[in-house]
Parts: structure tokens; C-alpha cells; sequence
């Protein structure tokens, strides 16, 4: 059983820039697709990024293009996120993925989440 972890948000001015990480126990991460999702309040959760196997592959939503950037240590277990150029329609609480599937539809699992707040 997989088990995630984030930690790194928090509250910032716009502009600003955050690393968030995300660590697995219980089962190693290789073989699986990681990715970064976020939930704003009153909003449906919505996905932001994803990275294959060997980081050979990421894929963004369109709106955060160029402002953000997954990866990941197999090594190390964890997944990053950096955000950078942040803006207040960035505040959401952003929750780590791991699956099989690239879209994340076949069996997710979920970290609890980390809040990230974005001030004007």
C-alpha cells in the first residue's frame, strides 16, 4: 500500500515561488505516474501536472504552464513541485498522486494534501 506525503506549503506574496514535495512509503514509486492536483474552495479538484516512470515525460495543465515544474527521485521516493511566479488564483490545497495510468483513472492514490495561500 502506497502511502503519500506533501509538505512545503504556504502562505506567500504573488510573485513568489514554492517547492513542494512529496514523499511515498510503504511501496516504491517507480513504476508508477506522478502527479499534482489542486482543489481551490468551491472548485472541483483539477489536475496540474504529471511524470512518467523515468522523468522522460511531463505533462501540464495549460494554465500553468511555464510557471510550474514536476519531477521526481526515484531514489529518493518523492516527487517535487516547484511553482514559480505564483498568483492568487494559485491558492488551492495541492494533493500528490500516484498511479498506474497516466491519466490517473485507474486506481489513484492520494496524499492528505498541502495548503498553499497566495496573497495580492
Amino acid at each position: 500500500q502506497v502511502q503519500l506525503v506533501e509538505s512545503g506549503g504556504g502562505l506567500v506574496q504573488a510573485g513568489s515561488s514554492l517547492r513542494l514535495s512529496c514523499a511515498a512509503a510503504g511501496r516504491t514509486l517507480p513504476s508508477y505516474f506522478l502527479g499534482w492536483f489542486r482543489q481551490a474552495p468551491g472548485k472541483e479538484r483539477e489536475f496540474v501536472a504529471g511524470i512518467g516512470y523515468a522523468s522522460d515525460t511531463t505533462y501540464y495543465a495549460e494554465s500553468v504552464k511555464g510557471r510550474l515544474t514536476i519531477s521526481r527521485d526515484n531514489a529518493k521516493n518523492t516527487v517535487y513541485l516547484q511553482l514559480n511566479s505564483l498568483k492568487p488564483e494559485d491558492t488551492a490545497v495541492y494533493y500528490c498522486a500516484a498511479d498506474q495510468n497516466r491519466q490517473f483513472r485507474l486506481a489513484p492514490k492520494w496524499g492528505q494534501g498541502t495548503q498553499v495561500t497566495v496573497s495580492s
